[in-house]
């Protein structure tokens, strides 16, 4: 098979050596792709958002499958563009992406059927929703409605705090046309957890649990983040919460979207806050997460082009899902400064050292090849994973791992994975 993968960050490098394993790929092109996949794929300079370049380059290299790793080009309808030319592609279509696309859409689609998540409430007036804040309870969570990259989140711990929100998000437009619309969200309590899902129209299969570090600096403080690393599996994901969120949220949350006339195939990613009231929904996404693919796709022991055929042909009741029983950790390198400004085309060395080493992985986010040497291109620039017994020992051997790698303004969090020590 032909294949072709969207997108070129982390989640897209992960994809991609998950995809090389598989026999049934003989191919692999990634647009725009990086300087980690290209050890994988042929890279090729088309933008994840220019449709029609992609559906051409498909059709002119008769790809058998493509697959979208980012959120963006799913919220703009790339699967429809695709599939109107007759083209095998894995991803939910623009009407089915909405559910991460907006946050109200969400919301209001779990108020409906009754899943459980967060109180809130929907403005799209800023001046309705500061009066609405002056008789709220805080702390309290602003979110932007449309895609921020992970960052159109405001945790709120004063009324003086909630006011700055508002003028970030909804009138000085901090996240674009994000911030059109704006969720105001009951301040939730709890250990998060991520669960990731295969999903194809009306059956959900999920992979192993998760948990995202978002905040930029250790003990969760400073800036949200695209995710500044994680480790899988949670501990604090028992059995019993399973059985609970299989029955309350995964499967009602996919028979709630084809009920409504958007059937979800593809990746169906459950942040999940764990409170004392049981379980609750923070956020859906519409595909891998970044970073939680990093350490949930190397413990995964199916063909992930099976699991994905699977998918489009309506059979992923037929798939056993299997993970190994071990554990992994996934930490990001970044660029000093990240998410603010940060420094570009920094020449990063030892990258040799990951060669041969089984159940170590160093996925590229933010890099290029600059002649033969790789630079930095972004503020997360690269995931190191390692895998282990259990979590403390995955965790110790990420962390030797993040020492093998050095470039000149390289920042990471030193405490990726310490609730491991608490659970």
């Amino acid at each position: 098979m032909k294949i072709l993968i969207v997108g070129g960050g982390g989640r897209e490098h992960t994809i991609a050596w998950s995809v090389a394993k598989s026999p049934k790929a003989d191919k692999i092109y990634c647009a725009p792709g990086n300087a980690g996949i290209a050890e994988y794929a042929e890279c090729v300079n088309i933008g994840a958002m220019e449709f029609d370049k992609l559906v051409a380059f498909a059709k002119e290299k008769a790809i058998d499958l493509t697959i979208i790793g980012m959120d963006d080009p799913l919220a703009g309808g790339i699967v429809d563009e695709f599939e109107k030319e007759g083209l095998r592609v894995f991803g939910p279509r623009k009407n089915a992406a909405v559910i991460e696309a907006s946050k109200a859409f969400s919301k209001d689609l779990m108020k409906k059927y009754q899943i459980p998540t967060a109180a809130y409430e929907s403005f799209d007036d800023s001046a309705k929703a500061l009066e609405y804040l002056e008789q709220a309870q805080f702390p309290i969570v602003l979110k932007a409605d449309g895609l921020a990259l992970g960052k159109g989140v405001l945790i709120c711990q004063t009324l003086e705090e909630a006011k700055e929100g508002v003028r970030t998000i909804m009138q000085e437009k901090k996240f674009g046309d994000a911030g059109n619309t704006m969720v105001v969200e009951e301040f939730m309590t709890g250990r998060e957890v991520s669960v990731l899902a295969f999903v194809d129209g009306k059956t959900v299969k999920t992979m192993t649990s998760a948990q995202d570090h978002k905040r930029a600096k250790d003990g969760d403080q400073g800036l949200n983040t695209g995710g500044m690393g994680t480790f899988s599996p949670s501990p604090f994901y028992t059995p019993e919460i399973d059985e609970f969120c299989q029955k309350h949220i995964f499967q009602p949350t996919v028979d709630a979207m084809r009920q409504e006339g958007r059937p979800f195939t593809g990746i169906l990613f459950f942040g999940l806050m764990l409170t004392k009231d049981g379980p609750k929904v923070l956020e859906y996404n519409a595909r891998f997460g970044d970073p939680e693919a990093q350490v949930v796709l190397p413990r995964m022991e199916n063909d992930i082009i099976e699991v994905i055929e699977a998918c489009l042909a309506g059979t992923l009741s037929d798939v056993d899902l299997t993970f190994e029983d071990n554990a992994a950790v996934c930490v990001v390198l970044a660029s000093q400064g990240y998410p603010l400004a940060y420094e570009k085309g920094i020449p990063m060395q030892g990258f040799e050292r990951f060669k041969g080493k089984d159940g170590y992985y160093c996925f590229h986010a933010g890099t290029k090849l600059d002649g033969d040497t790789i630079v930095t291109n972004g503020g997360r620039v690269l995931g190191i994973t390692a895998k282990g017994r259990d979590l403390k020992e995955a965790r110790k051997n990420a962390y030797e791992a993040t020492e093998w790698i050095s470039f000149a303004n390289k920042y990471m969090r030193n405490d990726i994975g310490k609730a491991i020590d608490e659970a």
